[in-house]
């Protein structure tokens, strides 16, 4: 039987414990941290063991996935007090999986390698339900020498990897296109839903007509049955898209592209969650058109 690397597991959130649970159905030891206690035991109730802080968690461990929110979140974990780089073992990868700018990837590789440690620009895509099935696709770049390490670990949690050049910041760039599809289709779901409201048509049969014809998405077939449902639990919250449609307006600013599209998506968004709705799940996009034009969704019956 070959060797399998130890993983460790940073964030354990609605992706990250997907991703650990598939690791350990791969048969990797896994270890894990998150600032939530529930979510450690739910790693422990999977066969993980749960660690003390990020140091901790990677003590020993082959390769590390740093599964959290933003750029912040991911320099704190990796370079901040108790972070991976400082505990890691010399020769370990780190897989970066938040969606973060271009430029901030390449910093952070180049801080990563710096300290003799591998760096795969490793940014995910698929949701929950995916996460725990093991088949995200992942959009990475990174050195045959990080890949190489990496590899066991990926296949473990991804249906699909891209390897899309050695360089850092080439597999966040390929993201943040798909970040400003998502976040339109988001938008445009919610909008389309809602205008369907509005003309006071069964918006459950809207929902049938639409997955079977031409104006479907993935987005529309994915996020639409919580609106129906009126159940808005986060599977991706409304900060996210702020955050993601933030960095495409951010780059687009920067070289001058025009994106006339994504920032009215982005506005939505912000609007949202300036709503209060903003840790919510992004269908709630549908939530705000519908209190700005009087009416009710379903889940919405008994606000104000």
């Amino acid at each position: 039987m070959s060797y399998l690397p130890s993983v460790a597991v940073v964030g354990l959130g609605s992706m990250g414990l997907g991703m650990a649970r598939s690791l350990i159905r791969a048969g990797h030891a896994v270890r894990g941290f998150d600032i939530s206690s529930d979510a450690l035991n739910a790693l422990e109730a999977a066969g993980g063991t749960a660690g003390n802080n990020p140091a901790d968690a990677v003590a020993g461990a082959d390769v590390a996935v740093i599964v959290v929110v933003n750029a912040a979140q991911t320099e704190s974990v990796l370079f901040g007090e108790n972070g991976v780089v400082s505990a890691m073992k010399s020769g370990g990868v780190i897989i970066a999986c938040a969606t973060i700018s271009p430029a901030e990837a390449k910093r952070f590789a180049a801080r990563v390698e710096e300290a003799g440690l591998h760096y795969v620009d490793g940014p995910i895509s698929g949701g929950s339900k995916k996460a725990e099935a093991g088949q995200l696709t992942f959009m990475a770049s990174g050195s045959p020498a990080a890949f190489a390490a990496a590899r066991s670990a990926l296949d473990a949690m991804a249906g699909t990897v891209y390897e899309l050049g050695d360089q850092p910041g080439i597999g966040s760039s390929f993201k943040i296109v798909n970040q400003l599809l998502a976040g339109i289709h988001i938008a445009a779901a919610c909008e389309a839903i809602t205008f369907a409201k509005s003309m006071d048509l069964d918006i459950s049969r809207v929902f049938d007509v639409i997955t079977k014809s031409a104006g479907n998405s993935w987005m529309f077939e994915n996020r639409i049955p919580h609106v129906l449902e009126g159940d808005y639990s986060p599977h991706s919250a409304v900060a996210i898209f702020t955050k993601d449609l933030g960095i495409v307006s951010d780059i687009g600013r920067q070289a001058k592209f025009p994106l006339p599209i994504a920032s009215a998506a982005l506005q939505l968004f912000i609007m949202t969650e300036a709503a209060g709705m903003g840790r919510d799940d992004d269908s709630s996009v549908a939530r705000l058109l519908a209190k700005i034009s009087g009416l009710k969704l379903p889940g919405m019956e008994d606000e104000a």
